[in-house]
């Protein structure tokens, strides 16, 4: 199993079960609540009190930083069944509050971090259907949480038909 060439920094966390139990079929995106850069998420991941992780992260500058390789499962959806099937993105925001906007830059990168994954894991197509069934999946259907908050999650269905638009694509040519 290979981790994305997409990573511009690692900072590997403790926080993570090795191997995962599971084949990745799925993806599942966060929103970090904040304009936090890939070392700074790489910190907070560090902290021993937090017992959080996720695989990568995308920074508002587009940077991806990777904190758990891809063939362990990270401790992001508060579900340890989705976190051994999924890779598991936080995306910073550009804005604190209100929608939890995202900019263009960090969403572009989302996008062509979820084509590598789905295309090194043989995932055909990225599937949102608001709920558990697909395998584009939200960190609040697995605990009372706001996340992906109310602008990237509105962004879900955009993200999966353009993943899915790009895989077909490389697999075409």
């Amino acid at each position: 199993m290979s981790n994305s060439p997409l990573v511009d920094y690692i900072c590997l966390s403790p926080h993570m079960e090795s191997p995962r139990e599971a084949k990745i079929d799925r993806i599942t995106i966060h929103h970090m609540a904040g304009d936090l850069s890939v070392e700074v998420c790489g910190n907070i991941f560090q902290n021993p009190e937090r017992r959080a992780s996720s695989n990568y992260s995308v920074g508002t500058d587009g940077r991806v930083g990777m904190y758990v390789e891809e063939g362990n499962r990270s401790f992001c959806s508060s579900s340890p069944e989705n976190d051994h099937r999924a890779v598991t993105i936080e995306v910073a925001n550009d804005e604190f509050g209100g929608e939890w906007h995202v900019g263009d830059v960090a969403l572009e990168k989302t996008i062509l971090l979820c084509v590598d994954i789905c295309l090194r894991n043989g995932i055909k197509e990225l599937v949102y259907t608001g709920d558990t069934t697909g395998n584009l999946t939200m960190h609040k259907w697995f605990r009372a949480t706001a996340c992906p908050g109310p602008y990237l999650g509105s962004k879900f269905p955009y993200i999966a038909e353009e993943v899915t638009r790009r895989i077909r694509e490389k697999v075409e040519n």
